[in-house]
């Protein structure tokens, strides 16, 4: 869909009173995501993968501990990953939002056990037909809601859909309440979600707007801050945070997603950074309190 048409279409939606904006916008993303089950539990692997590897390198062993996630998203796949393949002790996932479904948890409890031969049973007592250990808290606001005593605090893909304070208020309330010792992993796609089925647009068109033409076009059925890789360690180091491993990947000069970089005119608030640090994306970063 070209990005003006869906940036229409959400603004649209959210002239609706609350909860039917949010169910219409479940029904659109339904309908347009013709992507399986199994197509988007085999899209998580690589992020268990790289990060497998990742903590190898680092020595760190996952088994038996207490992990926190923030932002479950659509379907618990990365906790699977991590009761089932790292053998943590438990898992607590949240999210500021409430979509899982039992029907569908049930089908990817199904899916992960024959694809991965791993024997899964639902917890009678939980009512997303999750399996023990594996805990869900939707509506969570991880900024407003106090931390639990965990080991691993890990994150996908979460950092850029928040409010620019609020990354900043997350990782000041991570270093006073979380254990000394404390890892956090975090994956960052900080790239403009427009370009998502609009090959046309760039992946950083968004760095042509100020604050305020931005403000203007995005909604909170695509929110998504600008940050770019030198913000977030800034807020990193500012709270003192180890950075244990950082990897990204940049545009390769001469690319067609270069290519179209290039032709953005940047607004002065990004023109201090460097093509690399601009068009970093797919970040791994794993910090240590």
């Amino acid at each position: 869909m070209n990005h003006k048409i869906k940036t229409a279409l959400f603004k649209t939606l959210t002239l609706l009173p609350n909860k039917v904006d949010d169910y219409c916008y479940h029904k659109i993303q339904s309908f347009f995501d013709k992507s399986t089950l199994e197509n988007r539990l085999n899209s998580v692997e690589p992020t268990y993968l790289r990060l497998l590897k990742v903590l190898s390198d680092l020595n760190f062993d996952l088994k038996d501990k207490t992990i926190f996630e923030l932002g479950s998203g659509w379907f618990p796949a990365m906790p699977y990953f991590f009761k089932y393949k790292f053998g943590v002790k438990s898992v607590i996932t949240v999210d500021i939002n409430q979509h899982f479904k039992k029907e569908t948890i049930l089908k990817i409890n199904k899916l992960f056990s024959n694809k991965y031969g791993k024997e899964i049973v639902s917890d009678l007592k939980n009512e997303y037909g999750l399996p023990a250990e594996i805990n869900y808290k939707p509506n969570y606001n991880g900024v407003l809601n106090d931390f639990p005593n965990v080991d691993f605090v890990f994150s996908r893909y979460v950092l850029s859909h928040m409010n620019e304070n609020d990354v900043d208020a997350l990782h000041e309330k991570m270093k006073k309440q979380l254990k000394k010792g404390t890892l956090v992993a975090h994956f960052i796609s900080p790239s403009d979600l427009r370009q998502h089925g609009d090959s046309t647009l760039s992946l950083q068109d968004f760095l042509r707007y100020s604050k305020e033409e931005w403000s203007r076009i995005r909604t909170k059925f695509d929110y998504h801050n600008r940050f770019r890789l030198p913000q977030f360690i800034e807020i990193f180091k500012k709270y003192d945070f180890e950075i244990l491993h950082l990897d990204y990947e940049s545009l390769e000069v001469g690319s067609k997603r270069y290519e179209l970089f290039k032709k953005v005119k940047l607004h002065e608030d990004f023109t201090k950074y460097s093509d690399d640090e601009l068009t970093a994306g797919n970040i791994l970063v794993v910090l240590k309190v």
